[in-house]
């Protein structure tokens, strides 16, 4: 008897020994989703780059024309613009920006396929609403599909603001993995507002929740943390916190501190950190 009690003791022993083990080696290594986390940060890189092709169209509060108002939001020659009309001050405008099929460098991004931005009013006026459609669209190999719509909400002149909303978003990475998304943010514009040229335009992401999900059923949760600053003259996030919670994703993705480059950091629940290049 006395052997068989000290045989379960030791199978029991053993078994807490391998349990312990097995939830420490989870706790320290744990299942992060790397390909989704990428592709929420891709899908507000794509997000961010296509309202800088409205502000360009927008600008042309005149013309309405394939030349933007400085350098930076010149269109080059292999981009076709079309205006159902171009009459000063007459609205719907629609100007459709066809990049082709071979591939369209502008602001060191890569586009093929067509955008359809509709204007109600100009883009700075409360109430006005910009929509953007995209048509079999990539940018920088990324298929994006969805349409994008901005409703002007400014209480303040001084400080122009939107309401971003997303719906039937879906991006296919490079891969040919599809993540569907959808969600409303917040944006305001709080420099360049006294000036005719778009590259001193900084805009901040105040708040918003966004959704992206796979195929395979996990999902996520994306939650602005800490304002997000996008300037016109930059083509990435470059300051910001999101929260990031989702089926194998808890924790916090930081774009940096004001910094223009592709880089951001996700650090997981337990202290884990990960690099993601866009």
């Amino acid at each position: 008897m006395k052997k068989f009690r000290l045989q379960l003791l030791s199978g029991l022993l053993i078994a807490s020994v391998f349990m312990a083990s097995c939830v420490k080696e989870e706790t320290e290594n744990p299942v992060v989703d790397q390909k989704l986390m990428i592709a929420s940060a891709e899908i507000d890189f794509t997000n961010e780059a296509d309202f800088n092709l409205g502000n360009d169209v927008a600008s042309e509060n005149s013309s309405y024309s394939s030349r933007g108002s400085d350098n930076l939001g010149r269109f080059p020659d292999c981009a076709t613009v079309t205006v159902n009309n171009t009459t000063p001050g007459v609205f719907p405008k629609v100007i459709t920006i066809d990049f082709g099929t071979v591939g369209c460098l502008y602001n060191n991004i890569t586009r093929t396929g067509v955008l359809t931005i509709t204007l109600s009013g100009y883009l700075m006026n409360n109430g006005s609403v910009m929509t953007i459609e995209r048509s079999n669209y990539y940018v920088n190999g990324r298929h994006v599909e969805g349409t994008v719509t901005y409703v002007n909400e400014t209480t303040n002149p001084e400080t122009p603001q939107w309401n971003r909303t997303i719906t039937n978003g879906r991006i296919t990475n490079l891969a040919g993995e599809v993540f569907t998304h959808s969600g409303t943010r917040t944006v305001k514009m709080v420099e360049g507002i006294s000036t005719l040229a778009l590259g001193d335009n900084v805009y901040h992401i105040l708040s918003g929740t966004h959704t992206v999900h796979r195929p395979n059923g996990t999902s996520l949760t994306v939650t602005v943390l800490e304002t997000l600053v996008k300037r016109y003259a930059c083509n990435y996030i470059s300051q910001g916190k999101l929260i990031l919670d989702g089926t194998y994703l808890d924790g916090v993705l930081d774009y940096g501190t004001g910094t223009c480059d592709n880089q951001a950091t996700y650090t997981h629940s337990n202290g884990q950190t990960y690099a993601v290049n866009l």
